[in-house]
């Protein structure tokens, strides 16, 4: 039996308002399509997501990079201590079919590096403008590409 579509969102954690609106969105449309969020677990573009992934009565998994369970933003569903730091990058993208970038800095490029050597697409808002990163308009696009793929990804 597969298991139940995952759909990675990564970003920055101090990123500007309307990162925050757009990574809220595309938790929400994650949750409406029956996926599960999983993301670093933390503020920012993580917990944006995770609140409108869990407003919109979806789940949310975080895998955290300490080991502390009770540092998980307030959304997070599952939380996971790793206890590995920015290493953890690498069990957020290994445990999506598919990832949607919003905004982000350098964890975010690691994240994306991570999704490229696995080999897991990568839909971007707003951030890496580099190879390997599929652009989008928006979070309606990016979810909906992210679903697709997702479906169409060996787990």
């Amino acid at each position: 039996m597969r298991e139940k579509t995952r759909i990675g969102v990564i970003g920055g954690s101090s990123p500007p308002p309307e990162a925050l609106d757009k990574a809220y969105q595309v938790g929400k449309l994650i949750a409406e399509s029956g996926a599960v969020l999983v993301c670093g677990g933390l503020g920012g573009v993580m917990e944006a997501a995770s609140r409108g992934a869990r407003e919109a009565g979806g789940l949310v998994i975080g895998i955290l990079p300490g080991q502390d369970l009770n540092s998980a933003n307030p959304y997070v569903d599952i939380p996971i201590a790793t206890a590995i730091g920015y290493l953890r990058n690498a069990l957020v993208v290994l445990n999506s079919h598919a990832l949607v970038a919003v905004d982000g800095s350098y964890g975010t490029l690691s994240e994306i590096s991570y999704a490229l050597i696995y080999g897991k697409k990568v839909f971007g808002i707003d951030t890496w403008n580099i190879p390997g990163v599929i652009p989008t308009s928006g979070p309606e696009e990016a979810v909906k590409l992210a679903i697709k793929e997702a479906k169409n990804a060996a787990y």
